[in-house]
């Protein structure tokens, strides 16, 4: 279910990308070389598919101009270095020889936070990233700083708390995201292009932060509250446990990308998730939600099968019982096409 998931967010993309490697065409001289990166690749089914939708545009700009390709072509896939990069690693070379026909093209995989340099100046022609620049480089440490934990089995209590909780997550964000930017400029060539889809939230306030996050934390913080009720996972652990995620909403996000500075806004596209719901099913929510926090509970929890079983089993009851670990209402996606200034 969650690479059908990444898998229509991607096709939504496609249109915005071909138009991205039209403005490139444009806008830059690539002296015969090209570099596309996506920065945020995972390891499943779709981890090629953004790379293959941009040098499929940048073949067919070129055919369509009767022009000769460029001599090198460079693609790149970024993720932690935890990820499966065998996997990886076996597509890239099959995807190589698929694209023989255009040039030569070379491939290569780049482990690393993208919350740091991954790329040599000006190097970069084109980055796409879908489904990745809304985890964070950490949870807010304001947080840990003052005790308030996530999720607090006090009702009023939580609520009370609620707007603190959101404003450091949104803090974090904003900090984040403006150093993304910053990083990415610098290894985009002037003109560049860079392609953006973000899970958010249709929902905010005046200020534009997010009222409710696109990761639905009470009801997941709820299914966890419940495991630890009955003893499967430990409450003092439960209490420092901080999902290090932020669903913006377009308006912040917006704001965010004008005060860093680096880069100018060609189109933001807001819409909501494309699937088909009748994949949408109690269990296949409860596997979506332990694939989505398997590895973070593992490292705060200790790598437990008994654990992650007893996630599955809780969530799909919470989902019976009319309690989705997300949040349909406000959930969207959120697409922005972006040109390095």
């Amino acid at each position: 279910m969650f690479s059908c998931f990444q898998s229509g967010e991607q096709n939504r993309m496609r249109h915005v990308i071909e138009e991205a490697v039209t403005c490139l065409m444009k806008s830059t001289k690539s002296h015969g070389k090209i570099a596309v990166a996506d920065l945020g690749c995972s390891s499943g089914p779709n981890a090629l598919a953004l790379v293959s939708c941009a040098v499929d545009a940048i073949f067919q700009h070129y055919a369509v101009a009767c022009e000769q390709v460029p001599a090198e072509l460079s693609v790149f896939l970024n993720d932690l270095p935890d990820n499966d990069f065998n996997i990886v690693a076996k597509s890239l070379v099959a995807f190589q020889e698929s694209h023989q026909h255009i040039g030569h093209v070379t491939v290569g995989i780049v482990p690393g936070s993208f919350y740091k340099r991954l790329f040599t100046t000006s190097s970069l022609h084109l980055i796409l990233a879908s489904n990745s620049v809304h985890w964070l480089s950490e949870a807010p440490e304001d947080l840990r700083t003052h005790g308030i934990p996530m999720y607090d089995g006090d009702d009023d209590l939580r609520q009370a708390r609620r707007p603190l909780v959101l404003e450091a997550y949104a803090r974090q964000f904003k900090k984040d995201f403006k150093l993304f930017l910053n990083l990415r400029a610098q290894e985009l060539v002037a003109g560049g292009q860079m392609v953006i889809s973000v899970p958010g939230t249709c929902a905010g306030d005046d200020t534009g932060h997010s009222n409710l996050p696109w990761v639905a934390w009470d009801p997941v913080a709820s299914i966890l509250n419940d495991m630890a009720t009955r003893g499967v996972i430990d409450r003092e652990k439960l209490d420092l446990f901080y999902i290090p995620t932020h669903g913006p909403s377009a308006r912040e996000l917006k704001e965010i990308i004008e005060e860093e500075g680096s880069f100018m806004i060609n189109k933001m596209l807001v819409h909501e998730p494309n699937m088909d719901k009748s994949l949408i099913t109690p269990k296949a929510m409860a596997l979506l939600t332990r694939a989505v926090f398997e590895p973070m509970m593992a490292q705060h929890f200790g790598k437990s099968d008994e654990i992650m079983e007893e996630l599955v089993k809780t969530t799909e009851r919470h989902v019976n019982m009319g309690s989705p670990p997300v949040n349909a209402a406000t959930f969207v996606f959120l697409c922005v096409s972006l040109t390095k200034m």
